[in-house]
């Protein structure tokens, strides 16, 4: 009985610990709308700032105070800082753009605490002693993090209940707009309530000082995604919520790998997306969207290109083709830019036109590289006949998932796609009929391209054949009722429209084409592993498609390109060797976050969108009459 006694314990200490970084990033989106991506940087901020601390003070009691308090408030300044330098510019515009600004300030925080503290883990230090309950123990530790859950918790419903801060901040969650109508501060309590978000989640992470566990560079990653789980589960801006899903959660770990260990690598998942069918709102969340309508910015309606547009896209296609001439390296590139482009476009199909933002779209590519891989390896089939499996097992994938999902809406709608990305991350990566993490190798092209400019010319015709197919579905008639069902749902619904099975339709079709780039990643790297289903490569288009630009038709082709190429740039020791700083190589990323969020906050209409509104109507390849809100 003591036994399970101390198992529960360990639950809600590690449910205790979640709540800290869950209630941050509850609150801030609840009040912001914004889905901050870069809360995992607070967390890992908290425990690197706290080790610091620790170690120069001790390892006695005024040595933890003031470093986990310390590190917490540390971090709530930082937030402060990027509330006002970045997100207060942004808190109007789409999700996607905040997705891909808050991305940025990811990368630029983790090669800045890699340069600051170096590559190597650090251990905490960690409370001593154990509390004995019958004939099992529990640390002293865990204790404290139970205790520390608890006060966190009583004390934030204290202050949204019995201050006037409090009531700002529900109000705002409930009408922000209404607040600013009534004459509050709105700046100043949106930088209020990042201080206190990013305080939360530094507190949450200074706190690894209590217990033995290593602090590092993907603690930020790591911590991310449970938090969102653990969010949407409880209720979007529901802090009660909030801590109820990370009770069950965390319970339901404890006690399930006692019974089927590998389930924990899904478990939070599985109950996300059943919570999300049954309510989507949330636990203790409240309905603030109608099911089954994606909302999405209006756009003056699609037109064919014009003939100037047409010659551009035949010099392009004749540049392409000459692409080998410059070089097998050069070809190579290109090869991972063709693939990535059909990747992004797929996604594009369903979040530009449809108004659907996934978070898992890497499922369906990630499937149709495993369906390629796996028909080699059990059956020996030639690489044709892997390529057609391809898109039909991404299909039949989209085609599950998209019934599950088609019926929500909003953040609720990405993360029921993300719990289906997971689950099918996890079996790939513990199934022997995988390989598990070991992944497929050894896939053969066939003869006729075996050579690297045969191979990219087979990826140039069917990665641009699926780009021209997926335009002409969007100027076909299920294109514009894609459009209608996202501008205008109910209106749609009240002429006749089927707005779910259109939704649902078009899911399943960019699984398919997201499958096919699988397929041609698979052959092209000779090998498939379970880390192309992971989280951070189904962000990766959505990151191609806000730089290219979501309301043109040509940003996820730009957006695609230039992300690899920018990508592929600030990791060549060359490149930046031409400024007298070849080391700068080594913080590639921060490089690469800085030039996202200076591109985002320059170009807040993408790459492509800054270029047709104010390059292409001067040159007469756009019709003015075409951009967006009919602006001239």
């Amino acid at each position: 009985m003591s036994f399970y006694l101390v198992q529960f314990l360990t639950g809600l200490a590690s449910a205790s610990s979640l709540f800290l970084v869950a209630a941050g990033l509850s609150l801030i989106f609840g009040v912001t709308r914004i889905i901050n991506l870069a809360h995992g940087s607070f967390f890992m901020l908290g425990a690197y700032i706290a080790h610091m601390l620790v170690t120069d003070i001790g390892t006695n009691t005024l040595g933890f105070v003031v470093a986990i308090v310390g590190g917490a408030l540390a971090v709530g300044v930082l937030g402060i800082a990027i509330e006002v330098l970045l997100l207060r510019r942004i808190y109007r515009a789409p999700e996607l753009f905040q997705l891909v600004a808050t991305f940025g300030v990811v990368l630029i925080v983790k090669d800045a605490t890699r340069a600051i503290w170096g590559v190597q883990d650090k251990t905490s230090p960690a409370l001593r002693g154990t509390v004995p309950i019958g004939d099992s123990v529990i640390p002293v530790f865990d204790l404290a993090y139970i205790g520390i859950g608890l006060f966190v918790l009583g004390a934030i419903w204290l202050l949204m209940t019995k201050t006037r801060w409090g009531t700002l901040v529900r109000a705002a969650t409930q009408d922000r707009d209404m607040v600013g109508a009534l004459g509050v501060n709105q700046k100043l309590l949106f930088t209020s309530v990042l201080f206190a978000g990013a305080t939360l989640a530094g507190l949450g992470g200074s706190l690894t000082m209590l217990r033995p566990e290593s602090i590092n560079l993907s603690m930020d990653l790591i911590i991310l995604a449970p938090a969102f789980v653990v969010v949407v589960v409880g209720g979007m801006g529901s802090i009660a919520g909030a801590y109820l899903a990370a009770f069950i959660i965390a319970e339901l770990n404890a006690f399930g790998i006692l019974v089927l260990p590998k389930i924990t690598l899904v478990l939070m998942f599985l109950v996300m997306a059943i919570v999300l069918v049954v309510r989507p709102w949330g636990l203790l969340g409240k309905q603030a969207v109608t099911v089954g309508a994606h909302a999405g910015t209006a756009e003056a309606p699609l037109r064919p290109a014009t003939a100037q547009m047409k010659w551009l896209y035949a010099a392009l296609g004749v540049a392409l083709l000459a692409l080998p001439l410059a070089g097998q390296s050069m070809a190579l590139l290109a090869t991972d830019i063709l693939i990535l482009v059909l990747f992004a476009a797929s996604l594009h199909f369903i979040a530009g036109p449809g108004g659907m933002h996934s978070f898992g779209h890497a499922a369906y590519f990630g499937l149709g590289a495993y369906a390629s891989a796996l028909l080699l390896k059990y059956m020996q089939v030639p690489m044709e006949v892997g390529l057609l499996g391809a898109p039909m097992l991404a299909a039949a994938g989209g085609l599950i998932i998209g019934w599950l999902a088609a019926r929500l809406s909003g953040v609720y709608f990405a993360m029921l796609t993300l719990a289906g990305a997971q689950i099918i991350w996890s079996y790939a990566f513990q199934s022997s009929f995988t390989e598990g993490e070991n992944g497929i190798l050894g896939l053969r092209r066939s003869p006729w391209v075996l050579s690297r400019d045969a191979y990219y010319y087979l990826v140039l015709a069917l990665s641009a054949g699926g780009v021209v197919l997926l335009r002409r579905f969007l100027f076909a008639p299920f294109g514009y009722t894609m459009r209608a069902g996202r501008d205008s749902p109910r209106r749609a619904d009240a002429i006749g429209i089927d707005v779910r099975t259109h939704q649902w339709l078009a899911f399943t079709l960019a699984g398919a084409f997201a499958g096919m780039a699988g397929g041609l990643f698979a052959y092209s790297k000779g090998s498939v592993f379970p880390d192309i289903l992971d989280i951070p490569h189904s962000f990766d288009p959505l990151y191609m498609i806000m730089l290219g630009g979501t309301q043109t038709l040509a940003g996820p082709v730009v957006g695609a390109a230039a992300f690899e190429w920018l990508r592929d740039i600030v990791k060549n020791p060359a490149f930046w060797g031409l400024f007298g700083a070849p080391k700068l190589a080594d913080y590639w990323q921060g490089m690469l976050g800085f030039l996202i969020v200076v591109i985002v906050i320059a170009f807040p209409e993408g790459i492509a969108g800054f270029i047709r509104d104010r390059i292409g109507t001067a040159l007469g390849f756009v019709r003015r009459e075409e951009l967006v809100g009919g602006r001239t």
